[in-house]
Parts: C-alpha cells; sequence; structure tokens
C-alpha cells in the first residue's frame, strides 16, 4: 500500500490550515492522534506528507505533538535554534522535490537557549568566528538576528528569535533550488514561534 496525501491537503494554503487547526486542537486538548503502532503500520509503504516542519532541537517542542500530525504528515527537521547547514537544506529540498510537500515551515519558540546564549555571548564580548568549535557556529549564525535587534534592547533575545525566524525563512525563499517551486505557487515558506507556556503557534506570515 502506498500512503497518499488526503486531496484537501495538496496545496500550500490548505497545508498551512491544517497545522493552524492541528495546533488548536493541541492548545484546547482534543487532538485527533495518538500516535500508536496501527497508524504507524497504515504508512509503512510509503508517504505523502503536505509540509515539512523545521524547528528548534528544544525537548519541549515536540513538533508532531504541537500540530497534532500523525504518521506520514509532516517530514520534521531540527537543530539548534532552527540554524541551517548545507545537510539540512538538502533535506528540506528533498522534501520538497522527492516528497512533494507543499509548505515549508520555520518554528522557532520562546526563551530559545541557543539565542539567549549568543545574546550573552555577543555582550561579553565574542564576536562571529571568534570561537572555531561547533557551538560557535550556532553563535555565528545567530548573530546577524541578535545585531539586527541590538544588544542594548533589554528585550534583545526574545526579539532576535522572531528576527532569525525570518531570517531562516527568507534564506530558504531564496534558495535556487526552491525558487522555481515557490514562484510557481506550488510551495510556501511560512514563520513561526511557539508559546512554551500556553502552546500556541504563533504564524509571522
Amino acid at each position: 500500500m502506498t500512503a497518499t496525501r488526503d486531496a484537501q491537503v495538496s496545496t500550500p494554503a490548505a497545508a498551512l490550515s491544517e497545522l493552524i487547526s492541528g495546533n488548536k486542537r493541541f492548545v484546547y486538548g482534543h487532538p485527533r492522534y495518538g500516535h500508536d503502532v496501527a497508524q504507524a503500520a497504515a504508512t509503512a509503504q510509503g508517504q505523502k506528507p503536505h509540509s515539512l516542519v523545521f524547528g528548534c532541537i528544544d525537548s519541549r517542542v515536540p513538533l508532531e505533538a504541537i500540530f497534532d500530525q500523525s504518521f506520514g504528515s509532516i517530514c520534521v527537521a531540527r537543530s539548534g535554534a532552527h540554524v541551517l547547514d548545507r545537510s539540512l537544506i538538502g533535506s528540506i529540498n528533498f522534501a520538497v522535490t522527492e516528497l512533494g510537500v507543499a509548505l515549508i515551515l520555520v518554528v522557532g519558540h520562546k526563551r530559545c537557549g541557543a539565542v539567549h546564549a549568543t545574546v550573552q555571548a555577543l555582550r561579553d564580548g565574542a564576536t562571529p568566528g571568534s570561537d572555531s568549535g561547533s557551538v560557535g557556529y550556532l553563535v555565528d549564525q545567530l548573530a546577524p538576528a541578535v545585531h539586527e535587534v541590538g544588544l542594548d534592547d533589554e528585550d534583545a533575545a526574545e526579539k532576535a528569535i522572531r528576527k532569525h525566524v525570518g531570517r531562516t525563512a527568507e534564506r530558504l525563499r531564496e534558495n535556487p533550488d526552491l525558487a522555481g517551486e515557490i514562484a510557481a505557487g506550488r510551495v510556501r515558506v511560512v514563520g513561526a514561534v511557539y508559546d512554551l507556556d500556553s502552546g500556541w503557534v504563533e504564524f509571522l506570515d
């Protein structure tokens, strides 16, 4: 059996609507999907996801749960503070070209540890490129969003989270491997921020 995507979830608008509805079910305590083995078996022979959701590695942000999506519905990619690298861009491109996802959703979240650590590092005098380690790479990638907000802003970290979501989404929109699909209206890139306290996802576009 080959998994097929619901005909009603075949466009960027329909995919976004499904994620918005799923987040509402999650917040109101009425999830539709329980993630049992029967659901896993039903999609074992194939998949046709409607969206790729790219988020942070934070354990408090389980993406399938906060959007109440079942097996085969969404692809998930994660990294610290949803920082892009070559592997992640390739994975996202694969989801679009090979799996036919209609939506790429970039999800940041409030109180992101990586962003707060970047703000502190920059306030302490660290500069992009000054730390050659792997964590330093995250600082390098997050620093532009922090500087765009300004280190003197007392709410710099939370504002930078939103800026970084927007910058990540824009970087994906400008990716030459995605540009054609986006221009044709077959794929849309949207940013969002998850509230750890309420469970709500705020869609930024």
